[in-house]
């Protein structure tokens, strides 16, 4: 889609700014950047080095110095990591692959312990670029907003500004091909803007004014007039990477309850090893034999990969949520999502846009005006009001094509409504209650059967006499309906509806999503109560709100989401998840995100398990040749890291979508 920026009124061309000089994207980590791989691929050229002579039996001196450089490149880092741990009373398991490597040494295994080493640190290296992966996919979402924006100034003269700078009502231009560069709204133009880094999208998504764009996303064919809505720090994707590195700092349970075992573990297989060690010695056995089987079965028993098992899936998962919309603050809360069973939903701004709409127009008989005559009148009347319900008015008299004409004589009366007087004509718009006098008026019957479908009833009169009356209620959000059935679905009962607003308006909502327990008419503390009494029923109660009254019931629930576009500073501060976007449908599959997370951390521990005791039973009751138990510890601890990375993958998004909300 082609267009040109249409703008209001007669304007000066302007002649085109020089393209600023861009930074180019930094792109990902260079596995050399990193000091892991620079000593790992030292220790392995100096291994090589000295492998020929050793096997051709050449003298020590020419092979000896190059495999006590192959020890010293490759253990030097995690032994003196290891002895920095000890200091502190905590045992590390680098510590213990070292000592093993220099055991084998001592006991003329030179080869073997050199190979330990070689082994130990490329499995190093690899986990240091799995997590230099893991980073840079967050910090790639940085680099995709431009270093700089083009601001139009009122007289309409363009600026090259760094993009950083840009303030909330700044308006910027964005040519066609360039980034956006902050999240805005646009004001003229047209444009297919590629959005996938935000929203996902396999396609373009036509822009138009009034729709909304993310800083970082590509503009089209077209030129756009944007204003700029949030500062850039707080943009979707400053948020996004914020969130998420914050996170990468805290640990889920599972972690921490690994972490507590883990020296508790370290010192059990270090006092196993001894055993291993002396009793085949008291009982004749040749001190070469035991030493080795002694230090594989060290190699071959410690817990690295468990230790690995657990944070790469949550951490993987939390940046794929975070691409998508929904941000999540910790690890912590990635792991309980995934347990939740239970879910209560505010309405307003929650399961609603939190914006009123008309819904009905219904001109009465006899009156002389049509639909679009009765909301145009309307229209012209509530215009120079600032209320939202006048907005309401405004914007679907716009939506049917019809522009409010000037008007005079404008008053505006709290609790009452509007007043002016449109081509001649007195116009009064406001609530039944002060507008009709009886109330079996057919305007006061129409207004009655409004209200009691939950929707708020607004006479227009003209002249004194009514001429017709409209509905105006909160509109549902898309695909609310079918993310409610998806989280019953996940949970295994329908979420509960809690909701300040009355009864009847909540009960015909609720019954469009399908809810049957509505509790209506809470204050902020009946909302936590409400969570309460779920949570002592035994349920794990995800609650997602957006506003102020609805902050202590996030609090209180395990698990806490906010929708983050129109949400309250204090909703957005307390949720442990926020939905950037307003969408919905990401709800339930975050937590369906959550919940394969979960399962590859007890594939990874299972992995690991196995791995560990079957290579421990073969050296105890076999013989374990040391490379090859090297090989399995290293190989498994590789493993579980890169199998808990899948989840940074899109598809890891897409299969985690339940079905019954695919139709939207």
């Amino acid at each position: 889609m082609s267009s040109v920026v249409q703008s209001p009124g007669p304007q000066t061309p302007v002649a085109p700014s020089p393209r600023p000089h861009r930074v180019p994207p930094r792109g990902r980590t260079r596995v050399l950047a990193l000091p892991e791989a620079r000593w790992a691929l030292a220790a392995l050229l100096l291994f090589l080095a000295a492998l020929p002579p050793y096997l051709l039996d050449a003298p020590a001196w020419l092979w000896g110095p190059l495999f006590a450089a192959t020890y010293a490149t490759g253990g030097w880092e995690p032994g003196w990591e290891g002895l920095k741990a000890l200091r502190e009373r905590t045992l590390d398991v680098d510590l213990l692959m070292v000592v093993a490597a220099l055991g084998a040494a001592a006991i003329g295994q030179v080869l073997d312990g050199a190979l330990l080493i070689v082994i130990f640190a490329t499995s190093g290296a690899l986990e240091a670029v799995a997590t230099a992966r893991t980073a840079d996919s967050v910090r790639g979402l940085l680099d995709l907003a431009p270093e700089t924006a083009t601001r139009l100034a009122a007289d309409g003269t363009e600026e090259v500004v760094p993009a950083g700078s840009l303030a909330v009502g700044d308006v910027v231009l964005v040519r066609p091909g360039e980034r956006i560069g902050a999240d805005g709204r646009v004001l003229d133009g047209a444009s297919d803007v590629d959005q996938a880094t935000i929203t996902g999208e396999p396609l373009p998504a036509a822009k138009q004014p009034g729709d909304e764009v993310f800083a970082g996303t590509l503009n089209g064919s077209g030129a756009l007039r944007v204003r700029v809505e949030r500062d850039p720090s707080e943009s979707v994707i400053a948020r996004i990477v914020a969130m998420v590195e914050e996170a990468a700092e805290t640990k889920a349970p599972t972690q921490l309850f690994i972490e507590k075992v883990e020296q508790r573990y370290s010192l059990a297989m270090v006092a196993v090893t001894l055993l291993v060690f002396t009793i085949p010695l008291l009982l004749g056995s040749d001190l070469r034999s035991t030493l080795l089987r002694a230090m594989t079965f060290m190699i071959v028993a410690s817990p690295c990969a468990v230790v690995l098992a657990t944070m790469p899936p949550l951490l993987s998962a939390m940046a794929n949520a975070g691409r998508h919309g929904v941000l999540v603050k910790s690890a912590v809360v990635m792991e309980r999502l995934g347990q939740i069973d239970a879910v209560a939903l505010d309405k307003t701004g929650t399961l609603t846009e939190g914006t009123p709409r008309v819904t009905d127009v219904h001109p009465l008989t006899g009156a002389g005006l049509d639909a679009d005559g009765v909301l145009g009148v309307a229209a012209a009347a509530e215009h120079p009001s600032e209320h939202p319900l006048a907005r309401a008015v405004v914007e679907a008299a716009r939506a049917r094509g019809l522009e409010p004409v000037p008007v005079e004589d404008f008053a505006s009366t709290p609790g009452t409504g509007v007043s002016a007087t449109v081509d001649g004509r007195a116009v009064a718009v406001g609530s039944p209650a002060r507008l009709l006098d009886d109330p079996a008026h057919p305007a006061a019957v129409l207004a009655d059967g409004l209200e009691a479908e939950g929707r708020t009833a607004v006479v227009v009169t003209v002249d004194g006499r009514p001429v017709g009356v409209l509905g105006i209620a909160d509109r549902l959000r898309p695909g609310a309906a079918a993310a409610t059935r998806a989280l019953a679905a996940l949970t295994g009962g329908a979420p509960v509806l809690v909701t300040g607003d009355n009864l009847r308006a909540a009960a015909r909502l609720a019954a469009e999503v399908g809810i049957t327990d509505v509790r209506a008419g809470l204050l902020p503390q009946d909302k936590v109560a409400a969570v309460h009494e779920l949570r002592d029923a035994g349920a794990k109660v995800l609650v997602v709100g957006d506003g102020v009254n609805d902050a202590p019931a996030l609090a209180a629930a395990h698990i806490g989401i906010a929708m983050g576009r129109a949400g309250s500073d204090l909703a957005l501060e307390t949720a442990d998840a926020v939905v950037v976007r307003d969408e919905l449908a990401t709800i339930p599959t975050v937590v369906n995100l959550s919940r394969r997370a979960r399962a590859l951390v007890v594939q990874n521990l299972v992995i690991a398990g196995t791995f560990i005791a079957v290579l421990a039973v073969w050296d105890l009751m076999g013989t374990l040749p040391l490379p090859l138990g090297v090989a399995g510890h290293e190989g498994s601890t590789v493993l579980v890291g890169l199998n808990g990375l899948r989840l940074l993958a899109d598809g890891a998004w897409r299969r985690s979508r339940p079905t019954t909300h695919q139709e939207t």
